[in-house]
């Protein structure tokens, strides 16, 4: 076939298109495709859910292994919506659904392709919709992950910037003419060479760093923010947030321009009433926490110091009880997350051991902050010890013994080894299981706003640790035993003469306090005492 010479205005635009049919050839993609970059404004809507539902206990989940309702193997939208009605009988209040936007690896989902389209595999628009309204029927909020650092290696954007420092979107990104050799991030330089310039990538050449310098980015990420939250959806967790911004080699990490630009998109959010953000923020989670930052930031080691208590450290229980001293009462807690750097699953971490596991999870769900449940965690799933890397605690969510209730296909990844024994077909007949502990714990969450939203004092004797938690007139007294011995305690200050039931666990006797507010008050061993304490109003 003879093709006719290009004509000289022509020539620019096939060399571009050349040149990024040759990258994306060097790298194996596809074409890039057209996305919608159009500006959003904002539409706010009353919420739909009750005030203060953000203050309840959410649970993270990876949608990929959540429930599959097609038989591909794969969790979905639809799958999820239809395991609501557990997840508001567990007591849940919000969900934080990891990436649920089109991405290139096929897995976790934070290697964004689309900013505005739902992952195919997990669904439709109309899937989501359905998710929302069905969520907030049942009095859960829903907020997803926003990457907002950094996209795919494949996003059409970053595709067409390839192509040259005048090619479209080139300034969305961060370029450098030559290849930087002094930075070094975790061991590896983050600038990656191409034929037009070194880009930079803080978590590698397969996902690219915006400029959130450019005014025209910050619009368009932005705007995608306002139409997810014009459709109805509770809020976001915000991916990375310290490393939004750079200022040189040793400067890449939580700059004042990070901080600036989270609270940015905080107030962005807020505008939408009732709206929740929470900030992923290894960095620097208490200064990320502040209202002035992003108001809210996952608890980064606290999970690890929870964990060492729940194995009975007397200094770890000290730690625990003294976190919220110093750290805003509106911090995310947690036992673990998607991520293996903070920690296996509490079943691998502790052994198998439940007694101790109960411990942890009473450490976080009744103590201030908003607690956040990793999927799978309140039936004590168990990781897959024997995959690679981060795979061993996202396997699919025990539904049942086989594996059946999660897929009628063959799951994406293999199921926990104790799916058999720890799934809630089994524990909802067990009233000492994992699953009705967690569910009696945030059931005090649900119902005694002193827990939920209340002040904060601690006390902690040998390995037994007190927390008074007070809203108003309303005050729950929480004692958490790690020893593998009963404990006694004597407190003052409290109402006097009257009698303090226990709110946990319900067969336990009643204190009564003397003349003064003096109460002793007996745990056994490796337990959990919650008693009401409230005064007249």
């Amino acid at each position: 076939m003879h093709l006719a010479p290009p004509s000289a205005g022509a020539l620019p635009r096939l060399l571009c298109s050349l040149l990024l049919a040759a990258s994306a050839a060097q790298h194996g993609l596809a074409a890039p495709a057209a996305i919608d970059t159009a500006h959003v404004d904002a539409h706010p809507q009353a919420s739909q859910l009750a005030p203060g539902w953000e203050h309840g206990a959410f649970m993270e989940i990876f949608v990929r292994a959540y429930q599959d309702s097609n038989g591909d193997g794969i969790g979905d939208l639809r799958g999820l919506t239809a395991r609501l009605d557990y997840l508001q009988a567990l007591g849940i209040k919000g969900i934080w659904l990891m990436p649920i936007t089109a991405s290139s690896d096929h897995d976790h989902g934070y290697a964004t392709l689309d900013y505005r389209r739902i992952e195919p595999a997990y669904g439709s628009m109309a899937d989501f919709d359905a998710l929302i309204q069905a969520a907030h029927a049942r009095g859960i909020g829903v907020i997803i992950d926003y990457v907002l650092n950094h996209a795919a290696l494949q996003l059409p954007l970053f595709q067409q910037a390839l192509a040259g420092p005048s090619a479209p979107y080139r300034d969305w990104f961060v370029w450098q003419d030559r290849t930087p050799l002094d930075w070094d991030i975790w061991g590896h330089n983050p600038w990656t060479a191409t034929p037009n310039g070194a880009y930079y990538g803080t978590f590698g050449g397969h996902m690219p760093d915006f400029n959130l310098r450019n005014p025209a980015t910050l619009d368009y990420h932005f705007s995608s923010l306002r139409f997810w939250l014009n459709r109805g959806l509770d809020g976001f967790r915000l991916d990375a947030v310290p490393h939004l911004i750079e200022n040189g080699a040793k400067e890449w990490n939580d700059q004042p321009e990070s901080r600036a630009l989270t609270k940015q998109v905080q107030a962005l959010v807020k505008a939408y009433p009732q709206r929740y953000v929470v900030c992923e923020a290894t960095a620097d989670p208490v200064a990320y926490g502040a209202d002035d930052v992003c108001g809210s930031a996952f608890a980064f080691n606290f999970q690890y110091a929870i964990m060492d208590a729940a194995r009975g450290k007397p200094e770890a229980v000290k730690t625990v009880a003294a976190y919220f001293e110093h750290a805003p009462l509106s911090m995310a807690t947690m036992l673990t997350n998607h991520d293996l750097f903070a920690g296996q699953r509490p079943w691998d971490q502790l052994g198998g051991k439940e007694a101790r596991m109960k411990l942890a999870a009473a450490s976080y769900l009744l103590m201030p902050g908003t607690p956040f449940i990793y999927y799978g965690e309140e039936i004590g799933q168990a990781g897959r010890t024997d995959l690679d890397g981060d795979g061993q605690i996202r396997s699919p969510m025990s539904w049942g013994a086989d594996g059946r209730g999660f897929t009628q296909g063959t799951p994406f990844r293999p199921i926990a080894p104790n799916a058999a024994t720890h799934n809630p077909e089994v524990e909802r007949k067990d009233p000492h299981s994992m699953l009705a502990f967690y569910k009696a714990m945030i059931a005090l969450r649900n119902t005694r706003a002193s827990i939920a939203q209340g002040d904060y004092a601690d006390e902690v004797q040998g390995q037994l640790m007190v927390l008074r938690r007070r809203l108003g007139a309303e005050q729950s007294l929480v004692l958490i035993n790690y020893a593998e011995a009963p404990a006694q305690i004597a407190l003052d200050g409290l109402p006097r003469d009257t009698a303090l039931p226990a709110l946990f666990p319900a067969d336990a006797a009643a204190a009564h306090s003397d003349a003064t507010g003096h109460a002793s008050f007996s745990v056994p061993a490796l337990s959990v005492l919650v008693v009401k304490a409230d005064t007249q109003p």
